[in-house]
């Protein structure tokens, strides 16, 4: 496991430098959408760091779930450093990057979900296989609206018709019913938080798709830095509420 962390820890710091040098010859200081792009790469990194340097103090059955928070910041992190330098050369928006980027660490952060209630006894390959269909039908709509593919409005429906999906299975479907019966006060403060980032955190994205791309009532510069601080506080939030109910049930565990 410490061979497999830093492994894990150093190819993460070589793509931190690699990008490093590229800022210094493309980011300029009054480019602020840039900078949030920057800002945002670095937070990601920190969190995995972090992550992948907590597995070791969580229980076995917790371990998995801090593995996948790790992946979500250290995916997202990759894509950040490419998306920064889409900005900063042709000041247009990074999609394409970003729906690859939300197309991996979204499916993996619905899977936290079922991970979460395995490391109770709670979950079943039903509750992973439908919070899995409802990410992707919703960020493949999305993304064939945004390019193009279909009429833009019907990828919007599509894209809304997963994340309501999504929404029903963790309040009223099967996961929901599971965490509200596990008896694990840890498990469900985690889910709930979790639950409510997926509700206002990312109600965010829909608005994104509405005022940015179908009325045109954003701008890009602000629809980007929108997205970057979204998805900054709903990939780090999303992994530290996992990480903290993971840390709560070892300690109480170890007592």
């Amino acid at each position: 496991m410490k061979k497999l962390k830093l492994l894990a820890l150093t190819a993460v710091a070589l793509l931190g430098v690699t990008g490093v040098a590229n800022a210094a010859d493309m980011l300029q200081q009054d480019d602020f959408v840039g900078i949030s792009f920057w800002v945002i790469s670095m937070g990601m990194l920190a969190a995995t760091a972090f992550f992948f340097m907590e597995t070791g103090n969580v229980a076995a059955g917790w371990r998995t779930s801090v593995i996948v928070a790790g992946l979500v910041t250290g995916i997202a992190f990759i894509h950040y450093m490419y998306m920064r330098e889409v900005w900063v050369t042709t000041q247009d928006s990074p999609t394409v990057y970003r729906y690859i980027d939300w197309l991996i660490t979204v499916p993996l952060q619905m899977v936290e979900f079922y991970l979460i209630l395995s490391a109770v006894g709670k979950a079943n390959s039903g509750m992973f296989w439908r919070l899995l269909l409802g990410s992707v039908v919703m960020l493949v709509g999305g993304y064939l609206g945004e390019a193009n593919y279909i009429d833009a409005t019907l990828g919007f429906i599509i894209g809304m018709a997963g994340w309501v999906y999504i929404l029903y299975e963790v309040f009223s479907g099967e996961a929901g019913r599971a965490a509200a019966k596990s008896g694990n006060k840890s498990l469900t403060t985690a889910f709930g938080a979790m639950r409510m980032i997926v509700t206002v955190g990312w109600a965010i994205y829909p608005l994104g798709y509405v005022f940015g791309y179908l009325t045109d009532a954003v701008d890009p510069v602000s629809l980007n830095v929108v997205y970057n601080l979204a998805d900054f506080v709903n990939k780090i939030a999303f992994g530290l509420v996992i990480w903290a109910a993971a840390t709560s049930s070892s300690g109480k565990r170890a007592k």
